[in-house]
């Protein structure tokens, strides 16, 4: 009887310091919570991504704290990669090792977000990729840190691809950036373009980033293929289209840009654009959501967001709100609580995180207007279909993903 009480309190100090090792353990590790942005702030992405990218991450910062309130705080840094797999993986590295670094984000040029992954699954890191296309994240080289946020060539040539295709445009030559992302798209929309009907006469690929076009454009020229499928982005795309039109090539021959961005078109104009067929997970004047959102970002921008600066807001909000709810920064408790939130914002309603680490959401199957369809600026797309989530997106019974256990 006597013991009763002495054996009620140490019971009750045994449970208080479990509970107190517990509340230590989940907690955010310096009371900080720290964003890379590594992203391509000169070169050919620049405008796809760049500055843009870092001006999304910090809008998703401050509203997240203004309307979560977090007990941590939270820092952003960011670096130009020059789109070279080199640099970005040693400047990664240092975020992790050096800089206190939780989470590196953005990574567009496909030949840096494959070496960033590496690096992020090394150090037991999150690695959110917006910027990068090639369904190799997902895929050949998934891993279980990492995060496919925006879109990937599966994604972009499944609508642009099948749409060109279906509408006539059956003999196809391909123009390719000569690196993994080029390679990629090529070889989706190669497998669209086939299931659909089509044929593939040639191809060639280009240094890159590239600037003269003119003798690979007059081999697709003589190649009497119906449609030039652009296997390219960015400045790239800009210089291909660009260049068609100077040595007549087109209208005789159709271009399909197969990754083509907003800011591309605007680059451009609708005249040398107009008609053309793209594919994109987000068009800042599609609702009333992404058009209070996209106004935001144009006053601090003056220029109207592409889908990887929305899907980089997205992505880290999604994140940060993964911190705060599993109360730590954590990797694994994280990408747990990531993986089971559905995504629902501006950007993407009802996108789910898959095992493979790909997110998945509707995309748009977009046509560029008409010079005088456009009544206001920036108002340069007629959306022609919603690609449900389920079949925008590589099917998981023909992932490569070692993560994913086949039936």
């Amino acid at each position: 009887m006597t013991f009763k009480p002495a054996l009620k309190t140490l019971f009750q100090a045994v449970g208080l310091a479990l509970a107190t090792m517990g509340a230590a353990s989940a907690q955010v590790s310096d009371g900080i919570v720290k964003i890379g942005v590594l992203t391509d702030l000169s070169g050919t992405y620049s405008d796809v991504a760049g500055k843009g990218t870092v001006v999304a991450t910090q809008m998703a910062i401050d509203d997240f704290n203004a309307k979560e309130k977090p007990s941590f705080k939270i820092e952003i840094v960011s670096a130009d990669h020059q789109n070279k797999g080199d640099i970005a993986a040693n400047k990664a590295r240092e975020w992790f090792e050096q800089g206190k670094v939780d989470v590196v984000s953005e990574l567009v040029t496909t030949s840096v977000a494959l070496a960033v992954q590496k690096i992020a699954k090394e150090k037991n890191k999150i690695a959110l990729v917006s910027g990068a296309a090639s369904t190799r994240v997902t895929n050949e080289d998934c891993n279980d840190v990492t995060v496919h946020w925006t879109y990937d060539t599966y994604a972009v040539a499944n609508g642009t691809a099948k749409a060109v295709t279906k509408a006539g445009g059956k003999k196809w030559f391909f123009l390719t950036a000569d690196y993994a992302f080029g390679h990629s798209l090529e070889k989706d929309a190669t497998d669209v373009v086939k299931a659909n009907g089509g044929e593939v006469v040639g191809a060639v690929r280009h240094p890159f980033p590239g600037s003269d076009f003119s003798s690979f454009l007059l081999k697709a020229q003589s190649s009497g293929a119906q449609i030039i499928g652009l296997a390219n982005a960015g400045g790239d795309t800009i210089n291909s289209i660009k260049q068609a039109a100077e040595f007549g090539i087109t209208p005789k021959q159709q271009l399909a840009g197969l990754l083509m961005f907003i800011t591309d078109v605007h680059s451009l104009g609708l005249k040398a654009t107009q008609s053309m067929y793209l594919t994109e997970g987000f068009y800042w004047n599609l609702n009333d959501d992404t058009r209070a959102w996209s106004k935001r970002f144009f006053d601090l921008h003056k220029r109207m967001p592409t889908m990887v600066q929305a899907g980089q807001y997205s992505s880290v909000m999604h994140y940060l709100k993964a911190v705060k709810a599993s109360g730590t920064d954590d990797t694994a408790k994280v990408m747990t609580q990531m993986k089971k939130t559905p995504v629902n914002d501006f950007f993407a309603k009802n996108g789910t995180i898959r095992d493979d680490g790909r997110m998945v959401h509707d995309m748009y199957l977009l046509q560029v207007k008409k010079p005088a369809e456009s009544t206001t600026p920036w108002d340069y797309y007629n959306v022609r279909a919603t690609i449900p989530a389920a079949e925008a997106f590589q099917p998981l019974s023909a992932s490569k993903c070692s993560l994913i256990t086949k039936k």
